[in-house]
């Protein structure tokens, strides 16, 4: 996974279609850029657990737990991508400027990036909408798809908003 590589030093694969200033955090080995770069690791390995834990039907508590991280793992990409891509935008339209050294990575953002995190969200979603299609439970499952979702929106609008995000 890239996030684990980058967290050793290497920038293989980031030099062009990662901003600047996140390669030099990696290279040189900012402490608490190389946490973030290993949590983001740890986080899509458990997003992978997730997509398999969301693949056949489960026992309710690790069924909640799935719908739940589901829910909220299909808001969280869906807006990060959605982000990338209106931004992308914007900047095309001459709408935003940006730094000369970030105006290369624009189409990175749009086209590759943006669209990316987007089909996850949605395939996170249809996989969490399947998954409760398929359960007993489906009333009490919806609930905690919607707490997880409603959590990744609040989360996701407070971090774009501070500006963390």
């Amino acid at each position: 996974m890239p996030s684990f590589v980058w967290a050793t030093g290497s920038t293989f694969g980031a030099q062009s279609t990662v901003s600047p200033s996140l390669v030099k955090l990696a290279r040189d080995g900012v402490p608490w850029f190389l946490t973030v770069l290993v949590t983001t690791g740890f986080l899509k390995l458990f997003g992978a657990l997730v997509g398999i834990g969301l693949a056949r039907p489960r026992g309710s508590r690790i069924s909640r737990l799935m719908v739940f991280c589901g829910g909220g793992a299909a808001i969280l990409l869906t807006w990060h991508g959605g982000l990338f891509v209106v931004h992308g935008v914007l900047v095309e339209a001459g709408a935003v400027s940006v730094e000369r050294d970030l105006a290369a990575l624009t189409g990175w953002y749009l086209y590759l990036w943006g669209p990316w995190f987007i089909v996850g969200g949605l395939a996170f979603a249809g996989a969490t909408a399947l998954y409760v299609r398929q359960h007993v439970d489906r009333c009490k499952l919806r609930l905690y798809g919607t707490v997880g979702a409603l959590g990744a929106l609040v989360l996701s609008v407070a971090s774009t908003v501070t500006g963390i995000g």
